[in-house]
């Protein structure tokens, strides 16, 4: 089975000014995620989505391909991801004649992750009949037992069940999106508008794996390669 690996890299950042390619323990942040997909042998092609010639440049000298700049359209603050990844395949098949089996999106603001994550994720889609995979962490907050909202003035948790929650450990279990490892099976992923589908599946990732939002995020990230958790 053919896989490829999207990595979308927009040139813009309100949080953190040239995100994609601020270095990180010596070497630009995109470039973490560019090893890591060259590590997973069964990934035939990685692709690189971006706008900017300099993330362009950086991603091809890594040894990842960039076979076009993404249009200004898909490059906005609210360009929906889904439409960015099928636009890349899309490119692919109309413009070389080249179709993949198996999509896998590895996004450069999730570093902290080993190709046996990306492995992990790929054999849920392959071998357990997944129609795509995405990886997750427990949540810190609940919204059974720790998240409020307020409605008509009113405070109460976001989610109620008919017995109180007294311990946070009787909750039900809730997970984060870490945006770090996203798998499709192609035709789930051209044929659908959401990554909820009737065959998802989660991979958990330990609570650390954190996406980079802003300054403090970037420290941490930082920290936990500098320590060896993830190799730098």
């Amino acid at each position: 089975m053919k896989i490829v690996a999207t990595i979308c890299a927009r040139g813009g950042s309100k949080g953190i000014p040239r995100k994609n390619i601020r270095p990180l323990c010596g070497k630009p942040l995109i470039v973490h995620t560019i090893e890591v997909a060259k590590k997973y042998k069964l990934i035939d092609r990685i692709i690189v989505s971006t706008d900017a010639p300099e993330i362009a440049e950086i991603a091809k000298a890594s040894g990842a391909e960039v076979p076009f700049l993404r249009p200004k359209e898909l490059a906005t603050d609210d360009a929906p991801k889904l439409t960015v990844i099928k636009h890349a395949i899309q490119f692919l098949e109309s413009e070389e004649g080249y179709h993949t089996d198996i999509v896998v999106d590895l996004d450069p603001t999730s570093p902290l992750r080993t190709e046996k994550d990306i492995e992990a994720c790929v054999r849920m889609v392959m071998d357990e009949g997944a129609d795509n995979v995405f990886s997750v962490t427990k949540a810190h907050r609940n919204p059974y037992f720790n998240m409020v909202e307020v409605i008509d003035g009113n405070v109460q948790l976001v989610k109620q069940l008919a017995q109180a929650v007294i311990r946070r450990q009787d909750a039900p279990q809730v997970y984060d999106l870490n945006a770090s490892i996203y798998v499709w099976k192609r035709e789930a992923l051209m044929n659908n508008d959401s990554i909820f589908l009737e065959r998802t599946k989660i991979y958990v990732m330990p609570e650390w794996t954190t996406d980079i939002d802003n300054e403090v995020d970037f420290e941490f990230v930082e920290f936990i390669l500098e320590k060896g958790m993830y190799k730098c």
